[in-house]
């Protein structure tokens, strides 16, 4: 379980918000809404560990995470807002590139299979420089797929996506809180999966 309490955000001059208390369990999502300025991004900065806070702690099973440092961290997936794909890689490429990173090798075959069920089958080897905007983002959401994370924090996973892909990423999501994952979101338009809690910012 992840629980915060009494966590405040200070960047600059400016307090984005302040004694903020929520958890999320097995099975749960949580839904960040805010203005733009909010916060919504700090928050989830926060709680990847990309920021310290004002005040409060995050905590993972009852430990603040910052004692827990990597354990923390390998328990988790954050897909930014602006999360970037090196143009000159393919898709393939990138997939793999990202595991690494993560300490994890991820062979072909999985590769592929995440690219494929993201709609990307015939685009795998190509440069991503050559793909659209909404297949850039498919590339970067495959990862949801290939790494085995309990806690996904997501920065507007829906931007950049048709129909199509806002449907199949929300099933995702969907089998992820039925086998027990969490997820917590930013986005500025009504979440289609069912069961899920609203914090406003």
């Amino acid at each position: 379980m992840l629980s915060i309490h009494g966590l405040s955000c200070v960047r600059g001059e400016r307090r984005l918000f302040a004694g903020l208390d929520f958890a999320v369990g097995p099975g749960e999502w949580l839904h960040v809404r805010g203005e733009n300025g909010a916060g919504k991004t700090s928050l989830l900065r926060l709680l990847v560990g990309l920021m310290a806070p004002a005040e409060g702690e995050i905590r993972w099973n009852g430990e603040n995470v910052r004692t827990l440092g990597e354990d923390y961290r390998r328990h988790l997936l954050f897909l930014g807002h602006h999360g970037a794909v090196k143009e000159e890689l393919s898709a393939l490429e990138n997939l793999q590139l990202a595991s690494q990173l993560d300490g994890d090798a991820l062979a072909d075959r999985s590769a592929l299979a995440a690219l494929h069920r993201f709609g990307l089958k015939g685009r795998e080897e190509l440069p991503v420089r050559f793909l659209s905007a909404g297949q850039k983002r498919r590339v970067l959401l495959a990862r949801l797929v290939t790494k085995q994370a309990k806690l996904w924090i997501l920065d507007e996973p829906f931007t950049a996506l048709d129909v199509k892909a806002v449907d199949m990423l929300s099933a995702l999501i969907g089998e992820h809180l039925a086998d027990g994952g969490m997820a917590i979101l930013t986005s500025h338009q009504a979440m289609p999966i069912p069961g899920g809690r609203e914090l406003q910012l």
